[in-house]
């Protein structure tokens, strides 16, 4: 008697125009945490992915709830194509952990551009960016919301008030370099 495989967690779709879908069976919040090292990893590829300009493939992405509801993301954009494509590349998107990856560097950068708070944590330059390490930390462990984002006040809340009164001394670069 044979035994069946067990399912793929997360089921890749090339599209003929070129785009790919992912039929996830698994909620964004649920996807595991990445290492922080990889996290900086990525975030350096995927800089060097748009420098290249090495622009990916539109991405669709189908988040099936145990409940039969879903969560869909749609990675349209040229830059978010982009960064994706560079995980894509690097750890591949057909694993909990690489699809991990690239959504919380796509979370991380929403969380930059929108929160206003994090500002301090921050910088960016023509040779890199500057990120505290307490919140390369906190995109690395703490969840992803409904909707493949950051909680902001969770994240902010992780961080302490200590983290948000200064701007970050010795912060290392994304990819753990020191400035």
């Amino acid at each position: 008697m044979s035994e069946t495989p067990p399912p793929r967690a997360i089921q890749v779709q090339h599209r003929p125009d070129g785009a790919l879908t992912y039929l996830i069976d698994l909620a964004p919040e649920a996807l595991p945490p990445v290492r922080v090292r990889d996290l900086s990893a990525a975030w350096d590829a995927a800089r060097a992915a748009a420098g290249a300009d090495a622009w990916g493939a539109p991405r669709f992405f189908r988040f099936r709830r145990p409940d039969a509801s879903v969560t869909d993301l749609a990675l349209a954009d040229p830059d978010a194509s982009c960064w994706a494509a560079a995980v894509d590349r690097m750890v591949g998107l057909g694993s909990t952990l690489g699809l991990s990856l690239c959504l919380r560097l796509l979370a991380l950068v929403d969380l930059l551009a929108t929160a206003r708070w994090a500002a301090s944590l921050f910088s960016l330059r023509r040779d890199g960016a500057e990120i505290d390490p307490a919140l390369l930390h906190a995109a690395a462990t703490l969840p992803l919301t409904r909707e493949a984002r950051f909680d902001a006040m969770r994240v902010r809340a992780s961080l302490g008030q200590t983290k948000l009164a200064a701007p970050p001394r010795g912060a290392r670069t994304a990819s753990g370099a020191m400035p």
